[in-house]
């Protein structure tokens, strides 16, 4: 009786499979390891109006992206407040953030740029309601 030939997988078709799947591995988190610049739905935030009147954006929410420049204080109950350095066309600006104490999870770091939501409340006040490190 003849013996039949084993059919064994072939060594170039494994390896070309295990190169594949390599690929796509390393493609993916490259992909989904971005973040993302800015937030999607949000207004972008005009310095000039909010040097104009702050008091006049109350209630209303914008991104704003920029240098945290100095953590100017922080307490563990009230969050902290931090000096965001945003670049206009007129020069370097200065605003304050509110970062309220549910954030306290991040580790915000001076001369790191960050992008902000923030919603204005009275006295035209910057309180942020998403921290996305850029």
């Amino acid at each position: 009786m003849a013996r039949r030939a084993s059919s064994r997988p072939n060594p170039g078709i494994i390896l070309g499979v295990a190169a594949a799947i390599t690929v796509a591995v390393f493609a993916g988190k490259s992909l989904l390891g971005k973040k993302s610049a800015s937030f999607g739905e949000g207004s972008a935030l005009h310095i000039e109006d909010l040097l104009e009147n702050g008091n006049s954006l109350r209630g209303n929410e914008y991104v704003v992206q920029g240098l945290i420049d100095e953590k100017l204080q922080w307490t563990t109950d009230r969050g902290q407040l931090v000096s965001l350095r945003v670049e206009t066309p007129g020069g370097d600006e200065f605003i304050g953030i509110e970062i309220p104490p549910k954030f306290s999870r991040l580790n915000i770091d001076t001369q790191q740029k960050y992008a902000f939501r923030v919603k204005f409340r009275q006295g035209g006040i910057a309180v942020a309601t998403d921290v996305n490190r850029l």
